[in-house]
């Protein structure tokens, strides 16, 4: 019964005409969520993979690990900030996952916000997990450095240390690093050839690291 009025919702709120409020980003990808949703709702559990491009990008996410059951809920270019303003009500919370993995971040950061922001919003994230999914754990998926966006690199470094810092005097939580894995092992720097031609997104050897990274906590 609690499903079924979930669904009803859902579909009611994806066929409000002129839902789109000022100040509510990317709501086309929403709804396109919210309609596959009112078509086949995940069952409850398992591992959720939410942020921005870099998630929404992964193409064959789910077919990497094909025996476990995986949701992608990536968002264009969004930002941490976005995430815990608007986004989980929607395509977080009604999914009652066991697992979240989160990558997002970067886009904030390119936008001017500080660490000490960036870290605040994934806090206040974090605590409305465990409020609203209390026994799930969270995985700070940590902000990488793209090359395209070197001027950035020592605030992706303050912010991952603030998280972890974070992470590592809480229950509930861990931290993947899939920055350094990107890394030239010559040159300490992210591998350029890593990337697509915009030098922020990755190509699928990218991803074959992050696979790599965090396959082993997913259940």
């Amino acid at each position: 019964m609690k499903l079924k009025l979930i669904l009803i919702a859902l579909l009611v709120w994806a066929a409000k005409p002129g839902h789109a409020q000022s100040g509510f980003p990317f709501d086309n990808e929403i709804r396109a969520f919210k309609t596959a949703d009112s078509l086949h709702f995940p069952k409850p559990g398992g591992n959720l993979f939410i942020g921005s491009s870099s998630i929404r990008l992964w193409g064959d996410l789910e077919q990497r690990f094909p025996d476990k059951r995986v949701l992608k809920r990536g968002v264009g270019g969004s930002t941490l900030e976005q995430w815990v303003k608007y986004y989980t009500n929607y395509i977080l919370f009604p999914y009652q996952p066991e697992h979240i993995f989160i990558y997002a971040g970067e886009n904030d950061l390119n936008a001017n916000r500080t660490p000490q922001q960036v870290y605040q919003d994934f806090v206040t994230l974090y605590n409305m997990i465990q409020q609203k999914l209390p026994g799930s754990t969270t995985y700070w998926l940590s902000i990488k450095k793209s090359p395209s966006r070197a001027a950035h690199y020592a605030d992706v470094d303050a912010t991952n240390s603030l998280i972890k810092d974070f992470i590592s005097h809480h229950s509930n939580v861990k931290y993947i690093d899939v920055n350094t894995v990107l890394y030239d092992k010559a040159t300490s720097l992210p591998d350029s050839s890593l990337f697509k031609p915009d030098y922020l997104h990755l190509k699928k050897e990218g991803y074959d690291r992050w696979q790599k990274a965090i396959k082993k906590y997913l259940y």
